[in-house]
């Protein structure tokens, strides 16, 4: 059996580039606390949401305004049973210029529907990046969707 992992995408007007500067600003788009970097391969951020969410991300893959991929190297969801479920799951960033517009692609791999988190966080992953990542693309002014 296959899994699916989770994926949703948009189109803006912007250029490749300035979604790819978008995505780097974490803290711009992504509620919650950012600790750390994001703006180069190898950089390491965490992320914290309340007492519900704690992650920590390494960007393995980098090449402007194409792709951003971060490994989740650990993670602590106090919502579901098993804390760790984000460990060793990556995050992806795909970006294509299409007949003039931009499309983003986010995929979350090991974010898969069998998956405790799947309905929690994929639903929360369509809000932020459907919201607040397109928002900052399309107007440049950081965006705050409420979890």
């Amino acid at each position: 059996m296959e899994t699916q992992d989770f994926t949703t995408a948009f189109v803006v007007d912007q250029s490749p580039m300035e979604a790819f500067d978008a995505i780097n600003n974490v803290s711009d788009w992504w509620t919650g606390e950012i600790e750390g970097d994001s703006h180069k391969a190898g950089d390491e951020f965490a992320y914290r949401y309340k007492d519900a969410h704690y992650s920590k991300q390494k960007v393995t893959g980098f090449i402007p305004g194409k792709m951003v991929e971060w490994l989740v190297t650990d993670s602590n969801l106090n919502f579901i049973d098993d804390k760790s479920e984000w460990t060793g799951t990556r995050i992806v960033f795909f970006i294509t210029e299409k007949g003039g517009k931009t499309e983003v692609r986010f995929t979350h791999y090991g974010l898969v529907p069998q998956g405790e988190c799947y309905d929690a966080c994929s639903n929360a992953w369509a809000g932020l990046v459907n919201h607040s990542l397109r928002q900052l693309i399309t107007t440049g002014k950081p965006q705050v969707y409420v979890l």
